[in-house]
């Protein structure tokens, strides 16, 4: 078997890369969304959206880490685990 085989698919995947673009952006354009009701900021939505953006930018570039634990941390099923969660996050505010 060859290195590449052993590393696994280690090319761009455009829909994380996607996803953590447009979580950048929206971020960047509408801060304010990240404030509640009262004005203060929301800990839990901001840690949701960094952690959907941090593995949608890791894995959109192709590396995938060794260690399980941050394998799946930072896979595109996380990116769409983070997403769904600041949704769901959103939805119960």
């Amino acid at each position: 078997m060859n290195a590449m085989a052993e590393r696994g698919d280690t090319r761009i995947h455009w829909p994380s890369l996607l996803a953590a673009m447009l979580l950048m952006l929206g971020g960047t354009a509408a801060p304010l969304l990240f404030a509640d009701a009262s004005g203060a900021a929301d800990h839990t939505l901001a840690m949701l959206v960094f952690w959907g953006m941090s593995a949608g930018f890791v894995r959109g570039v192709g590396f995938i880490p060794r260690h399980a634990v941050f394998r799946w941390l930072f896979s595109g099923w996380a990116v769409l685990a983070a997403i769904g969660l600041t949704v769901l996050h959103v939805g119960l505010r």
